[in-house]
């Protein structure tokens, strides 16, 4: 399956990456209903910023999303506040949980990883995310 290019005004671009971020100590913190709600948010704030969140998957210690992202966003800035989002909405929601596991206000560690999809056909990072706990 071929990457569609998509255009905006004075630009064709496919830009597609997969991020990867961890829990704090990589403490395995991360439970079903957390990782649903992490999703959900993660979807929210990608609305928010115009990108399309392609594909979410996690294990009790961190998450893969595939995002599609528009060449006027500067990756680190959106990762930043995506970690922000995340950690001050679970944090507050699942915080009884999250109690066993840390003892300061920490949900992610300062660092992510983020590969570009490049030619790699999407179906398969998609397959691979989507496998992520199984």
């Amino acid at each position: 399956m071929k990457n569609k290019l998509k255009s905006h005004y004075h630009c064709v671009y496919n830009l597609n990456y997969h991020l990867v971020l961890v829990t704090k100590y990589r403490k395995k913190c991360f439970t079903k209903a957390i990782l649903s709600r992490l999703e959900e948010i993660t979807r929210g704030n990608c609305e928010k910023w115009d990108l399309e969140l392609l594909e979410f998957g996690g294990e009790a210690d961190h998450v893969h999303l595939l995002i599609s992202m528009h060449p006027n966003v500067i990756p680190s800035k959106f990762i930043n506040n995506l970690k922000t989002v995340t950690s001050r909405l679970i944090r507050k929601e699942f915080s009884d949980h999250l109690k066993k596991f840390y003892w300061k206000p920490v949900l992610w560690t300062r660092a992510y990883c983020l590969i570009t999809a490049g030619d790699a056909p999407l179906e398969v990072i998609k397959s691979y995310i989507a496998n992520q706990g199984k």
